[in-house]
């Protein structure tokens, strides 16, 4: 029996106002820098703990995962899956893993920064 896909309207529903007002503006980040890449709805579960992310929303160019944005309970965070290999001249990227990277924001003005914008600009004209 294959489960019933939740929307992302419904998604957003679960999360608290403040969180939901980060991703918001992370995703008219996003849209602005990619207005044709799809939005697509991952379907993992709300954060148990503090420390575990709950990936809400990958953004893919041809099929190919360019950016992500996730919710922990009181923060979001844009994640790029190709992040080792932007250029990241200001030190906005966060982490150390194989590929990924990511920038935390705590408030929704984080996720509209110029700043912001033009690393999500790089990711797509890298991965798109």
């Amino acid at each position: 029996m294959v489960a019933a896909e939740i929307p992302l309207s419904e998604q957003l529903k679960r999360l608290t106002p403040s969180v939901r007002s980060i991703v918001q503006e992370a995703r008219r980040t996003v849209k602005a820098a990619a207005p044709g890449a799809a939005e697509i709805a991952t379907q993992s579960g709300p954060p148990r703990s503090s420390n575990y992310m709950w990936k809400l929303i990958r953004y893919a160019v041809d099929g190919r995962n360019v950016v992500g944005i996730g919710a922990f309970r009181s923060h979001a965070a844009l994640f790029f899956y190709r992040g080792r290999e932007l250029d990241d001249g200001g030190g906005l990227l966060q982490g150390g893993g194989k590929e990924a990277r990511f920038i935390t924001l705590r408030a929704p003005s984080d996720g509209a920064g110029p700043a912001v914008a033009r690393m999500v600009s790089k990711a797509f004209r890298l991965g798109g």
